[in-house]
């Protein structure tokens, strides 16, 4: 049993939307991603789902999306991202995902969900988050933001938490924000994040450490398509 993530698999079966926008990397995508986690990801395996997932405007378009997603190996956790407009609530999405036979996936909104691993136990937790510097947009900030502690806050007291975003935590210029100060006052291990493709990722860094915490980018062409094995 092992734990992964990627995020921004931007399906699009029913919806038709082109991602070779972003570059040559996007050519043939959805191929790279059924590759990629098949030679990857194990059937007992986990993926916490960074978010945008599908275009699809409504549950019924994203039918065939979910259905490519749940026939992949294993567990499947699902952030929101900011292209997920079929998003509803949870009960609702929930109800779709048995309805169309969809169990090997679930989402996290909200809550945590507890993951064992050779005997080291921690909580996944998350939300989507929003970009730090868009100030027209406080409310949606803070919204997300009171999100993510509703989540951390699901977690059990005496475990680690490893936290999932869709938008980059950071703040101007890549330092601390209000979620990197939550995320320390809740003692979160690592956090990784996607959203960032094509010109976005120039000069972007992988990998960066801010007082104690790891934080990984996990967008999916900036993996190869290939998702990220977490360390726990």
């Amino acid at each position: 049993m092992a734990l992964f993530t990627m995020g921004d698999l931007h399906l699009s079966l029913s919806a038709k939307k082109p991602m070779d926008v972003f570059g040559g990397a996007w050519q043939n995508y959805m191929e790279k991603i059924l590759d990629q986690w098949h030679q990857t990801v194990g059937p007992d395996d986990v993926v916490v789902v960074l978010g945008d997932i599908s275009w699809g405007m409504s549950l019924a378009e994203c039918r065939e999306d979910f259905l490519f997603i749940h026939n992949l190996p294993g567990k499947k956790y699902i952030i929101k991202g900011n292209h997920d407009y079929y998003w509803t609530t949870v009960k609702k999405m929930n109800a779709y995902l048995e309805e169309i036979g969809a169990d090997s996936m679930s989402f996290i909104f909200n809550s945590a969900v507890e993951y064992e691993e050779d005997g080291k136990k921690v909580a996944l937790c998350g939300t989507r988050g929003w970009f730090y510097e868009d100030k027209g947009e406080d409310k949606i900030y803070n919204r997300e933001l009171g999100r993510l502690e509703s989540s951390l806050k699901c977690a059990p007291p005496d475990i680690p938490r490893i936290a999932f975003l869709h938008y980059p935590p950071f703040g101007l210029g890549g330092g601390s924000s209000q979620v990197t100060d939550l995320m320390e006052r809740y003692q979160v291990k690592s956090c990784y994040y996607g959203h960032l493709h094509g010109a976005a990722l120039r000069g972007v860094r992988g990998e960066t450490n801010l007082r104690g915490i790891t934080y990984r980018l996990a967008s999916a062409d900036y993996l190869g398509f290939r998702p990220m094995k977490i360390e726990i």
